[in-house]
């Protein structure tokens, strides 16, 4: 389980900057001394992080863009980098017929967020992901299910 929480008032980029070094550390990098011109050159990635977790990465980063003027650019290219190209087709019908975010199902943004691992079958797994819209002792929630693509690691399906 993943749970973080924004801070009212303050602009969070912890999460982003994690986000942009977690992407960097999945590139593979050439060691700091050239291999010898006969020797065999071996470049080994890193293995992908669980489903949940990279719904996590994304939901973080995500709300941290949406959440700051001017962050319209940066929601974009996380939807191009985390999501299915058919996923971000749909996402664009349910946002125009519901005038809202439709990765978020709402016009604004939440306060917090989790992420729990669900089921998974046929190539997907499924994430559960709780938006908190408001504190107190009787917090208001939305709960979508989050589909991901096995085989990418790409977002395939919010409801």
């Amino acid at each position: 389980m993943i749970q973080l929480r924004n801070r009212p008032g303050r602009h969070t980029v912890g999460r982003t900057l994690l986000i942009t070094a977690l992407l960097a550390a999945v590139i593979p990098t050439a060691a700091a001394a050239p291999p010898a011109p006969t020797a065999p050159v071996t470049v080994r990635g890193t293995a992908p992080a669980p489903a949940y977790q990279q719904v996590a990465h994304f939901y973080g980063a995500y709300i941290d863009a949406a959440g700051t003027e001017g962050g319209g650019t940066l929601t974009t290219a996380l939807r191009a980098f985390y999501l299915t190209p058919a996923l971000r087709s749909q996402l664009r019908t349910w946002e125009a017929r519901n005038h809202a975010d439709g990765v978020l199902r709402a016009q604004n943004t939440p306060l917090a967020f989790k992420v729990t691992p669900g089921d998974s079958g046929a190539g997907h797994t499924w994430s559960k992901v709780r938006l908190t819209w408001s504190g107190g002792k009787h917090p208001t929630y939305t709960r979508l299910t989050v589909r991901s693509d096995l085989r990418t690691g790409r977002i395939s399906g919010i409801r």
